[in-house]
């Protein structure tokens, strides 16, 4: 649909047509409140990690635009929050780096999303008859119906991220042998809290009493809470494209051509969310423990490949979502660039961006007894070159004007009142656990 808007810019048919419509709360799943307050206490919670000291806010903070700050995060054995997480200490400490930047929360309950990931390993499919070609595979419980509850399984199952280490709990056990037997371990530790499993039958329809809640539940309610937390759809952008002509200034307008026009931004950061959520190589330099497939014996990150075993997919990622973009630095799967200009101008000339890059651009806590490897794949002359010659995008020639008017269209992508959250943090747990 032509908005009043979009047909006043000064651009092509063509490109104008690209421009989406506004987001609105028709575009989300429903939500239910009692769940979403549930899914909040549950988010906030350290009782879904191993240890018990970790919870998915640590590294999804409101304070830090849904991540951390961090290039590549400080997961299980970390101690201190956002970029001031450091490393731990004695036998506690972590021992490895998560290898990809945290993950931007923001509109993950959206209807259109159908990949998740930076790697895609979590999408729709049959493959395994569970509706989800997901890391539990054939093991995925059932009773799971958007991509957001499914997502919100794994993290408690990752040793570096949630679970801990072999031997240091029952969870973490668990994981090593087997990634579903996690779960019923989680349920329990929730369902026995008396807060809890009150909640939970006043939540869900088909809990009667609390012995029926299983990890299904948990994952849904925490699913709830985060689609209703970060619905972001009061940009300034979204009141410009809905007919508010005085809502973006002439700068931002001008950017915003250049995104839908000449700088081709649109061709992948498509649709309402911004996102095409297919794959794409941008050469972004290595560094970290990376993922890969479990025969390989690099230390690397070949992207969507690991998923789909695919050569042609070597070293691309799904295409980020756009919105709040100002707020969800660092940038790049795994957090390579500091600024959303120096982001913009690797996408504008990734061989040029990849020549000038510098490890100091990362922000790495310093890890003493990881350092030897944080950049060991920079320093290897054939993954280098293999990296550096994976590009899908053309360059495109804009100059220092010209990048100023596109990154203020970004940050015109950036709510209002929304990006307050609205249950937000709270105050206390039930499980008594500390909340970050």
């Amino acid at each position: 649909m032509m908005l009043v808007a979009a047909q006043n810019i000064a651009t092509s048919a063509a490109q104008a047509t690209q421009i989406p419509a506004p987001l609105t709360q028709e575009d989300f799943f429903p939500v239910d409140r009692k769940q979403a307050k549930l899914g909040q206490l549950l988010f906030y919670d350290p009782i879904l990690s191993g240890n018990r000291n970790i919870s998915c806010a640590t590294c999804h903070s409101i304070d830090f635009g849904t991540g951390d700050g961090l290039s590549l995060g400080i997961g299980e054995g970390g101690e201190g929050l956002g970029p001031k997480r450091t490393a731990g200490q004695g036998d506690d400490r972590i021992r490895k780096r998560i290898p990809r930047n945290a993950s931007a929360l923001w509109n993950l309950g959206a209807k259109e999303i159908t990949t998740l990931f930076h790697d895609g390993r979590l999408s729709f499919s049959d493959v395994y008859d569970n509706g989800f070609d997901s890391p539990a595979e054939e093991w995925l419980p059932s009773g799971l119906t958007t991509i957001l509850a499914v997502q919100a399984l794994f993290p408690m199952t990752s040793q570096f991220e949630m679970a801990g280490n072999p031997k240091e709990n029952q969870v973490a056990g668990a994981a090593h042998d087997r990634i579903d037997n996690v779960w019923p371990i989680l349920s329990k530790r929730v369902r026995i809290i008396p807060e809890y499993g009150k909640m939970f039958v006043e939540a869900f329809d088909d809990v009667d009493e609390a012995p029926q809640v299983n990890i299904t539940h948990i994952a849904r309610a925490l699913a709830a809470f985060q689609n209703f937390e970060w619905q972001s759809y009061d940009s300034r952008y979204d009141a410009y494209v809905a007919g508010d002509e005085d809502a973006l200034t002439d700068k931002e307008k001008r950017g915003l051509e250049l995104f839908f026009g000449e700088a081709n931004c649109a061709s992948c950061h498509s649709g309402k969310l911004f996102s095409d959520q297919k794959f794409h190589a941008l050469a972004l330099p290595h560094f970290g423990p990376g993922r890969t497939r479990l025969f390989d014996p690099y230390v690397r990150d070949v992207g969507h490949m690991g998923e789909s075993d695919r050569l042609e997919d070597a070293y691309s990622f799904r295409t980020p979502q756009l919105r709040n973009v100002e707020l969800t630095g660092p940038y790049g799967h795994n957090g390579a660039y500091p600024t959303l200009e120096g982001i913009v101008r690797h996408h504008l000339n990734p061989a040029q961006g990849w020549e000038n890059w510098k490890p100091e651009m990362a922000n790495l806590p310093d890890v003493p007894w990881l350092e030897a490897i944080d950049f060991v794949s920079l320093q290897d002359k054939r993954e280098r070159a293999r990296l550096r010659a994976k590009v899908d995008i053309e360059p495109v020639d804009l100059n220092d004007k010209e990048v100023g008017e596109l990154i203020a269209f970004l940050k015109s992508l950036t709510g209002t009142d929304s990006i307050k959250g609205r249950l937000g943090r709270p105050t206390s747990v039930p499980s008594g656990l500390k909340v970050d």
